[in-house]
């Protein structure tokens, strides 16, 4: 027989009490678990915590673009002139030629790319590819070298001591030419990726219902598979039109005397000293990113609206003439890509090109050469290391912050559009900005600036709407009832962020600051503006050895920020593995 105590209700008799308290024990049921709302404590720290990051991004990313538009309608003195500066820039004899190259190099070389893209992802999701997965990932090599390196690699394969140089029968190797097979080159990965996810969720019943009603192959590809796929090409076009539009590193390698918008920022800032025409180049360049950014939001949301949910993922059928076509075209553009990164190398431990092509170490012995020296490998290496670091959590915060809460909506709604906004601002736009901002005599921050600490938050600034996106896109995974259930137990949120989310997204986070290491080993318009001479980067070492004329230094660089970007990446990939095999066990069956 059991016993239990039940307390004395106040003005209750002790009579009572005792007589209940004496009788026997009625089997107990399991009474239900009181609801306990989540501690009203947990909204100051939540408010705290959105607004410090939304000051923090405000301070990395909005206000610095808003100095780009202050300074280009303020003079140096303070003054208002409105769009004086602008009439001062349209004056200029090339202003024509430079928008008219920058907008037809772009277009050509994002019509060439994403041809030769579809083609390679037509092949990888859609045949019986050989080696498709050895495919794949030679083909997104390119990711992990800076756009300088292709550049370099085309010099030593078309210039005027060049390997190939007869192929182009007169063709000067410097201007649209190198500008737009530097260009296709270093931004096929990034075609690829979408191409291939495009093509990848195409819908089998379709193509084999007209395969049933006696269709081609042909008829298929030009009636079925290529309009579901028509907003891939179309998202890939504008990627790789963006990407080129604002890349300073290949027109300004092998451009020649080919102006770009690019190069015209730099020749303003740095050449002439010229902050607000810089301002004005910046903003024109600034445009065109942000229609091409609206008009991939408004694709991308049309893409997903195509996908039924009964889709049937398709199966490719064996057709031995297709394959081995297929694979003859994916092995020239393989070996196209290594073989330009292959020169590069090879040109880099050459003794003195062409004239003696004996291997040595005679052109890495960078403090001998412009550039800065060993110290510049360093100062990228922590860099990288920083970004890598900063970026990954703080896209991970805010992320969290956006999508998490159900409170401060309107204060999480600004939080993502401001984290978005990198995505439409051009790396030179921003650095700029950094200056204007940053070095302000009535900013508490200019202490910053020159530091490899600002440069780190300008790399993260300029990676963060792709990182914040990917990292929403991981946090979406789980169900709000998470959160619901840790509220209704009264457990704090940032307790659920610890054991809950954070252990879930590992691998997201973990790839994310992979990607942050990356972009951080190979940027050079992001912080071409904002270094120091104490504070110069390897990318940064490639580009001034090249104006110095040390192409085999320039080589050497851009091969050691290829090896250690490749290492980096594939130290945090087996860290991924390791984090995946002690916090995702409950996804094994």
């Amino acid at each position: 027989m059991s016993w239990r105590l039940n307390p004395v209700a106040p003005g209750a008799a002790p009579a009572a009490s005792l007589a209940a308290s004496s009788a026997p024990a009625v089997a107990p049921q399991a009474a239900p678990a009181p609801t306990r709302p989540r501690t009203p404590a947990e909204r100051p720290w939540l408010a705290a915590l959105l607004g410090l990051a939304l000051v923090v991004l405000a301070a990395t990313i909005a206000l610095p673009v808003l100095a780009l538009l202050g300074m280009s309608l303020w003079d140096s003195a303070g003054q208002f002139v409105g769009l004086a500066h602008f009439a001062a820039y349209a004056r200029g004899p090339n202003v024509l030629s430079s928008l008219g190259n920058s907008l037809w190099l772009s277009a050509a070389s994002a019509t060439v790319c994403v041809v030769l893209a579809y083609g390679y992802a037509y092949a990888l999701t859609h045949s019986c590819l050989r080696g498709a997965r050895l495919f794949r990932a030679v083909a997104l090599i390119p990711l992990l070298a800076p756009s300088l390196l292709m550049a370099i690699s085309l010099i030593y394969l078309f210039g005027n001591q060049g390997l190939l140089k007869g192929l182009l029968l007169g063709l000067p190797a410097y201007g649209p030419f190198g500008i737009v097979t530097g260009s296709v080159l270093w931004t096929f990965p990034h075609a690829l990726l979408i191409l291939s996810t495009a093509l990848a969720t195409s819908d089998g019943r379709l193509v084999e219902a007209a395969t049933t009603l006696g269709a081609s192959r042909w008829r298929v590809f030009w009636r079925v598979t290529l309009p579901a796929s028509r907003y891939g090409l179309m998202i890939s076009w504008i990627v790789v039109f963006v990407l080129v539009i604002t890349d300073f590193g290949v027109p300004k390698v092998i451009g020649g005397n080919t102006q770009v918008l690019a190069t015209d920022i730099y020749k303003q800032v740095i050449g002439q000293q010229n902050l607000p025409l810089g301002a004005v180049v910046a903003l024109i360049l600034l445009l065109p990113a942000v229609l091409a950014f609206v008009a991939e939001q408004h694709l991308r949301r049309r893409q997903n609206a195509s996908l039924g949910l009964r889709a049937v993922p398709f199966q490719p059928q064996p057709c031995p003439a297709l394959d081995r076509t297929l694979f003859a075209y994916c092995s020239l553009i393989a070996l196209a890509l290594l073989g330009v990164l292959a020169v590069a190398v090879f040109a880099s431990l050459a003794t003195f090109w062409p004239y003696n092509l004996v291997p040595s170490f005679k052109n890495y012995d960078f403090d001998l050469v412009d550039g800065g020296g060993w110290a510049s490998y360093g100062n990228s290496l922590r860099m990288a290391a920083g970004t890598a670091v900063l970026g990954s959590l703080c896209t991970f915060i805010s992320a969290y912050l956006v999508e998490k809460p159900r409170q401060f909506a309107a204060a999480r709604q600004w939080l993502n559009a401001i984290a978005s906004l990198p995505m439409a601002v051009p790396g030179l736009a921003l650095g700029l900005g950094y200056i204007l901002f940053f070095n302000a005599a009535w900013n508490p921050l200019q202490g910053l600036y020159g530091s490899l600490t600002l440069m780190t938050l300008c790399t993260v600034a300029h990676c963060y709407s792709v990182a914040h996106i990917t990292q929403l896109t991981a946090l979406r995974q789980l169900d709000a009832e998470y959160e619901q259930v840790a509220a209704s137990l009264g457990v704090p949120f940032w307790r659920t962020l610890w054991q809950v989310h954070l252990p879930v997204c590992l691998p997201t986070l973990l790839q994310v600051a992979g990607y942050f290491f990356v972009s951080a080993m190979t940027t050079v318009s992001a912080v071409v503006f904002i270094y120091s001479p104490e504070t110069t980067l390897a990318s940064l070492a490639v580009l001034a050895m090249d104006d110095a004329g040390d192409i085999a230094p320039a080589a050497a660089m851009a091969t050691l920020i290829f090896i250690s970007a490749a290492l980096g990446r594939g130290l945090l990939g087996a860290l991924e593995r390791w984090g995946v095999s002690r916090t995702q066990r409950w996804r094994r069956r």
